[in-house]
């Protein structure tokens, strides 16, 4: 069966309804993300796998993400970026991963890819296909589906940049509540690493 939002699992259903309400229920951890693109195989392994990765580095939605092409790939200051088309045809810039583009870069190379063409030549069903059989694959116990990966992806970015207005900008949020959700995922661990940034002066 195709995976779709009517057929998946009730876990699915329940995890949109409480993003709904601004919660954010579950989300992937980096090496849950390395696990899932370390089992990719078969023909279209790299494929697979850099689709994984670029979903979670960049926080793309998957409609964004499997329409990538080599042209979308620009520099600023020697800091590359990508241009993506969201909602509303609006054009955004959104950071990614030198590595990841070297990959991706890498990629385009190897399958003779022209500037226009493609990266993930997929559907984005397809894409919920690859995503559900590489989270089985490699034994993560959660539902996974590619929103997952911008949930997760973004969370990761907060807790490693700690601005929340920059991953508005970046995930194209027309509303800062929208981004501010992600907020409520912070440990007391990760507050305490914030805080500690703070200078001491006596004046």
């Amino acid at each position: 069966m195709t995976p779709t939002p009517q057929n998946l699992p009730a876990r699915w259903q329940q995890a949109q309804l409480k993003k709904a309400s601004g919660i954010i229920p579950f989300y992937l951890t980096p090496a849950e993300v390395s696990r899932m693109a370390a089992a990719a195989a078969g023909r279209h392994q790299l494929r697979d796998k850099l689709l994984i990765l670029t979903l979670f580095w960049t926080a793309l939605r998957v409609s964004e993400a499997v329409s990538l092409t080599p042209a979308m790939i620009s520099y600023h200051q020697g800091q590359p970026f990508l241009t993506v088309q969201g909602k509303g045809k609006k054009n955004r810039l959104v950071s990614c991963p030198e590595p990841l583009i070297h990959q991706l870069q890498s990629f385009a190379y190897s399958e003779g890819l022209k500037r226009d063409d493609r990266f993930f030549k997929i559907t984005r069903v397809r894409a919920w296909q690859i995503i559900k059989e590489l989270g089985e694959r490699a034994g993560i116990a959660k539902e996974v589906w590619p929103h997952l990966f911008r949930h997760s992806g973004a969370i990761e970015r907060l807790r490693q940049t700690r601005n929340p207005k920059s991953l508005q900008i970046h995930l194209g949020h027309s509303s800062m509540s929208m981004s501010m959700r992600y907020l409520t995922t912070l440990s007391a661990q990760d507050a305490l690493e914030i805080e500690s940034q703070v200078q001491y002066r006596e004046e």
